[in-house]
């Protein structure tokens, strides 16, 4: 059984969940900056939404949380050969210059909980929600933005997700990034398909 599933109960991560949860860290300062004074504003703000597993046995114990929002992507500007590969299971005549996607903002599992499979049964939620028949969106890509470090990257990988460019220097070409300025971030995506 998954511990997300026998531990924990999904919901939206409220204001009064954050200011109970002032324990909550990802070991990450800026996600958990995020988390504690940014994603209340974002979702006022229409930006966002934030929901959250919180243990059974404490309403005030976060054990992962994640930002989601609308998102595409613009296959316009992408190198043929990263176009070619992010539309190939896509049949010709619904190829696009754009296809729908959610973006994961924000994703992060509280550290005294990074040891039990939480962070990859969280992404097996995610992609899951984003393909039941009540989903209220099309959405055929998940994307994120993540953290061109080592743990980040193979944690998606791991995933199932892949770079939106082959290499950083494309990426920096696209994002408009100097090349003596670093990368800090990597697109990288997952096609929903794969799981149907």
């Amino acid at each position: 059984m998954s511990f997300l599933l026998e531990n924990s109960i999904f919901t939206t991560l409220s204001e009064g969940i954050i200011s109970g949860a002032k324990d909550f860290s990802c070991g990450h300062p800026d996600l958990d900056d995020f988390f504690h004074n940014d994603c209340i504003a974002y979702h006022k703000s229409l930006f966002g939404k934030s929901y959250c597993f919180l243990s059974k046995g404490c309403s005030n114990d976060i054990i992962c949380a994640f930002t989601v929002s609308n998102a595409s992507i613009f296959t316009n500007r992408l190198p043929n050969a990263r176009k070619k590969k992010i539309g190939k299971d896509v049949p010709h005549k619904k190829r696009d210059l754009i296809y729908p996607a959610v973006l994961i903002g924000r994703l992060g599992t509280n550290c005294k909980y990074q040891h039990n499979n939480v962070g990859t049964e969280l992404m097996d939620f995610i992609k899951a929600w984003f393909t039941e028949p009540r989903n209220k969106t099309g959405c055929r890509y998940l994307v994120v933005d993540a953290y061109n470090t080592e743990i980040p990257i193979s944690y998606y990988k791991k995933n199932g997700f892949d770079f939106m460019f082959g290499s950083e220097e494309q990426e920096k070409e696209y994002r408009y990034i100097e090349d003596d300025e670093p990368l800090n971030t990597r697109l990288m995506y997952f096609d929903l398909i794969r799981i149907l």
